[in-house]
């Protein structure tokens, strides 16, 4: 049977040696002739029709010469053979545990293919490859020797590697497709708060559209991709070549107030000017940045004070709630989330009243 590499057997791939040697029979014309004309020794041409070597440029434009065919012809000839032949032993120099890698990330590589990211009817080595040249790695089991320049949230250390490598180069595709009109501006941003305070009143849709159209005014390009296993990540920075950023966010926490906290922190890491550095490990990393983000966050969904002296009343009933949550223009889950995780509600009280978040 002849193996295939997209749809071309190996039999289809032409050396442009065996065109030569059509075009001299058509001629009449030997190889000794041929050498001759083009001043190399016949070996050399005998070599060149049997596909055991190319037509170098240099020998092009002696064919021009010999033949009367364009040197540019020979060139092009040769070069779609290389690149055919390498597409071919692309195909047939896949191991078994680079395809073990591929079934491993299937739920991620599939997720590409909705979002068009990869070709929808790819599979098997087809896909791979066409994973590889996403991710600009020639195999996939050289990812763990990588790592990327970003900056990130975690919210566990349970991490596949080979998951979380085309999670973030996905991340960078998704927010390729923005275009941001100016470099970032925190100036701006810090402006822009009482604004972004307001869509936490809409709904999911108008949520991920305005931040887009906000945050796109400061400079910055923003996404809501979805979670997986094996990829903690609540939130990605990442600083763009053109000076702009980027900033992803996951569906991986479903109530709207640890979303809004995580944004906000995001945010307070970027204002703070934690993004220059190359790659943070928010669990793991600088325990003063990782508080002071969450202390940014933490006062511009309230004021802190006000928010002591609530707590102090001990009145945590909903009607009680909503009417402080309406002096502090919040929602109502977002101070049910913060007396939950302040151990003032139990996890299970109030939480009928918490908006669930899906993002798909």
């Amino acid at each position: 049977m002849v193996k295939k590499s997209n749809g071309l057997s190996l039999e289809l791939i032409i050396h442009p040696g065996e065109i030569l040697r059509d075009i001299l029979e058509e001629r009449k014309m030997t190889q000794k002739e041929l050498a001759i004309r083009t001043d190399v020794t016949e070996p050399h041409i005998s070599k060149i029709v049997n596909g055991q070597k190319a037509i170098s440029v240099r020998f092009a434009k002696k064919l021009e010469y010999a033949l009367g065919i364009d040197a540019p012809v020979w060139i092009n000839l040769q070069a779609i053979h290389d690149s055919e032949l390498a597409d071919f032993e692309e195909m047939h120099n896949i191991s078994i545990e680079e395809m073990e890698i591929l079934k491993k990330i299937e739920p991620i590589t599939f997720y590409m293919q909705e979002e068009k990211l990869i070709e929808s009817d790819l599979y098997g080595p087809d896909l791979l490859i066409a994973v590889r040249k996403k991710m600009n790695i020639s195999s996939l089991e050289r990812i763990t020797d990588i790592s990327q320049p970003v900056v990130y949230r975690l919210g566990a250390a349970n991490i596949d590697y080979f998951t979380q490598f085309i999670w973030l180069r996905m991340t960078e595709l998704i927010s390729a497709r923005q275009n941001v009109s100016s470099e970032l501006n925190v100036k701006r941003l810090r402006k822009i708060i009482p604004e972004l305070k307001k869509l936490m009143f809409l709904d999911e849709v108008e949520i991920e559209k305005g931040l887009k159209e906000n945050l796109s005014s400061c400079g910055i390009k923003f996404s809501i991709v979805k979670h997986f296993a094996g990829v903690p990540v609540q939130g990605v920075i990442r600083v763009d070549s053109d000076n702009s950023l980027s900033l992803v966010m996951t569906n991986r926490r479903k109530f709207a107030d640890e979303f809004w906290f995580t944004f906000f922190h995001e945010l307070g890491h970027i204002i703070n000017g934690d993004v220059q550095e190359k790659f943070i490990d928010y669990e793991n990393g600088d325990k003063e940045k990782e508080e002071k983000a969450d202390k940014f966050a933490a006062e511009i969904l309230m004021k802190e004070e006000e928010y002591k002296a609530f707590v102090k009343n001990q009145n945590f009933s909903l009607s009680a709630i909503k009417e402080f949550a309406k002096v502090q223009r919040v929602p109502p889950f977002i101070l049910i989330g913060r007396l939950q995780n302040d151990r003032h509600l139990e996890w299970n009280m109030l939480s009928e009243e918490k908006t669930r978040y899906t993002f798909d």
